[in-house]
């Protein structure tokens, strides 16, 4: 009996999560990616002489998904796991926020606002039924437990940085999946931050993961743009590709983000497709700085003060050596927004000023010749935002389409995006693929 084909449309994590775990069932799996390299957001890129990643990612002690699969790749004992400091940026100065006598310490809110917030961490630490908070506002939930105070001064930038005005459609979910993931990365007793990463970054992780696919006997076809995702005269789901080709097999899976697989599906129902391009998403303008000194020795910098043009500054040296960075400092700044937004029109020069200016008023000390390298990656589809009812608003990943099958990050429904939840998803959802 010939094992069954399967197509998959996408080459980024969840795309290669599923052709590893079909072709272990015994599947003949396919693997198309448009772009020239696997990899999708979590792809690297070339900094002078540094290469790393595009976009910032950072592994947690309690990310199960990811670091299982790093171990079926022959990395999990390369990860490299360091204590973290947080800082905050607010009305023009920086505070550390990384231990309990600086929490109690921290300007801006008195003892009760203090009390409140550490409140709210622990009441969402310790919830187990997620489901309830999709019916109520994030705004709602915070000024509940938080107060108005706490909530004015520490939720609303944050939720403003990370959301921007999509915030006000946000459930609770959002800020409960942001705690528990960040609940899960402190040891017991200690509570320390420990994150970790893989000296080399995501390229090595994506090379030694495309290996491991190929070593499972999936064909892996990069530079291949899909066009169009329907239903074969045999029966069978066919790919159609922008240079006119296209493959039939018994199966097809599209990774790519809802609105997209939409676009690319045809025969869906006119309910799938609303449903699909319903689902809301934030994009990303990240600006990655190599710099010949450090900033600060936090990892993340929380930014309240909302003149700052980017959500916050990830200082990547502050957790990796800084050898991988030819002894250079690396830093982040990420701004999310609607795929809608105009800043996306900017070219690269007009973000890298406006982002660098401001860059510069948080650290007056900054100038060009500390400047080593100034890059800006962009991804319009990234996030999706958590809204009332999500859940249940979502379509199923077995379309009406026989045979074809959308599985993105859109279904991550209790989780913050990043790797261990993309991959959890991938894992999760194969049952109703191959079932």
């Amino acid at each position: 009996m010939q094992a069954e084909k399967y197509g998959i449309v996408g080459g980024g994590i969840m795309g290669m999560t599923l052709a590893l775990r079909l072709a272990q069932q015994g599947k003949k799996v396919t693997l198309f990616e448009a772009a020239p390299e696997l990899g999708g957001l979590a792809s690297s890129w070339k900094m002078n002489d540094v290469e790393w990643d595009k976009f910032y990612h950072v592994i947690l002690l309690s990310d199960f998904g990811t670091r299982g699969i790093l171990k079926e790749i022959g990395l999990e004992d390369k990860i490299e796991w360091v204590e973290t400091k947080t800082g905050f940026y607010m009305n023009g100065k920086l505070y550390s926020m990384s231990d309990t006598i600086e929490f109690l310490k921290f300007p801006t809110l008195n003892l009760i606002d203090k009390f409140r917030l550490g409140l709210t961490i622990l009441v969402a630490s310790r919830i187990k039924n997620w489901k309830k908070l999709e019916k109520v506002p994030v705004t709602e939930w915070l000024k509940k437990w938080s107060g108005s105070n706490t909530f004015n001064k520490i939720w609303l930038p944050l939720l403003r940085a990370k959301l921007g005005e999509s915030y006000t459609k946000t459930s609770a979910v959002f800020i409960w999946a942001t705690i528990q993931r960040l609940y899960g990365a402190r040891r017991s007793g200690l509570k320390k931050e420990m994150f970790g990463y893989v000296p080399g970054g995501y390229k090595v992780i994506i090379n030694a993961f495309k290996q491991k696919l190929i070593d499972e006997g999936v064909e892996i076809k990069t530079s291949y743009v899909a066009s169009e995702i329907k239903s074969a005269a045999s029966g069978k789901a066919q790919i159609s590709f922008t240079d006119g080709l296209f493959e039939e097999f018994d199966k097809v899976i599209s990774t790519l983000p809802s609105g997209l697989s939409a676009k690319l599906c045809v025969g869906l129902s006119d309910t799938e497709t609303q449903k699909l391009n319903n689902i809301n998403y934030l994009g990303v303008i990240c600006v990655a700085v190599l710099l010949d000194k450090p900033i600060s020795n936090f990892y993340v910098t929380n930014i309240t003060d909302s003149w700052v043009p980017f959500t916050g500054v990830i200082e990547m040296s502050a957790l990796v050596d800084k050898k991988h960075f030819g002894n250079n400092n690396l830093v982040y700044l990420p701004k999310y927004v609607s795929p809608a937004d105009p800043l996306f029109n900017y070219s690269d020069e007009e973000i890298k000023k406006f982002f660098i200016t401001n860059f510069k008023k948080m650290y007056p000390w900054l100038t060009d010749d500390n400047l080593k390298f100034v890059g800006v990656a962009r991804a319009k589809h990234v996030i999706t935002v958590l809204t009332k009812d999500y859940s249940v608003n979502l379509p199923a990943i077995t379309t009406s389409i026989p045979n074809v099958y959308i599985v993105n990050t859109s279904y991550i429904l209790d989780g913050t995006l990043n790797v261990n939840e993309t991959i959890r998803v991938a894992e999760t959802k194969l049952k109703e693929i191959t079932g």
